[in-house]
């Protein structure tokens, strides 16, 4: 199954996001991967806004070193690429107009991820204004969709669909005050069929409950398990949970 099939298999999916400029020791990494398969975590995304290309190859060879749980690259540029991953998120920062995150940065890679024996997947990546400037927002040079503005939001995500894109991934950032509006993620399953990717500002299992009812296909973590690596217990919890609801339930 490819990591699109997987992508689409489920609601509820849970993504552990890594940014290696923060978390990419060798005893870091063990240690936070060790929890995350415990807690069955679904897929570990790497990526971040300002990460050398140095940095970013030896934290996808660590992680490959000490975790089976898919690989997948959430490149904040061209130079966030490795053959080690099991997919790329080949991303379009479509809420803006930023034409490096539109067009530039894909092309700069574009023959050497063309040799790559990895997963592409096209995907439509939409900013949402989270509360606070984020780095994404900043080194983009973009500004979010305001978080109140849902159809905005919504024919975006439409258009990203018309263009061929795969995967729709809303972002209101790392540490973001606030996460992406639920009526935003409706409004995008009653108008089209694709998986959908919210990450930014998630702090509890409450929301991640929330974004699974409404459709949510996978949830991304990261600030808050930067600042509280123990919230990987209360998450396995809730998978655990979630599995043995499912066995009652079929």
């Amino acid at each position: 199954m490819t990591i699109l099939e997987k992508f689409n298999a489920r609601f509820g999916q849970i993504a552990l996001l890594i940014d290696p400029e923060k978390t990419n020791t060798s005893l870091q990494l063990e240690s936070l991967l060790k929890k995350a398969s415990l807690a069955k975590i679904d897929y570990i995304f790497v990526g971040g806004s300002t990460v050398t290309r140095l940095e970013f190859e030896k934290t996808i060879s660590l992680i490959k070193q000490f975790s089976t749980i898919p690989l997948v690259i959430f490149p904040g540029s061209s130079n966030q690429i490795s053959p080690e991953a099991d997919a790329l998120l080949f991303l379009n920062l479509i809420s803006g107009r930023n034409p490096d995150f539109l067009i530039g940065h894909h092309v700069a890679c574009a023959e050497e991820v063309l040799e790559m024996n990895i997963e592409v997947i096209p995907t439509s990546y939409i900013l949402i204004d989270g509360g606070k400037m984020t780095s994404v927002a900043y080194i983009s040079q973009t500004t979010p969709i305001p978080a109140e503005n849902t159809s905005i939001a919504i024919n975006t995500a439409i258009a990203g669909k018309l263009m061929g894109h795969k995967v729709t991934y809303f972002d209101a950032g790392s540490g973001a005050i606030n996460s992406v509006p639920l009526k935003t993620i409706l409004g995008v399953k009653e108008k089209i069929s694709c998986p959908i990717i919210v990450g930014g500002g998630i702090k509890t299992i409450e929301e991640i409950k929330k974004y699974e009812d409404v459709g949510a296909n996978v949830i991304v973590i990261g600030n808050k398990i930067e600042n509280d690596v123990d919230f990987l217990l209360d998450i396995q919890e809730h998978i655990s949970n979630s599995q043995n609801t499912s066995i009652k339930n079929s």
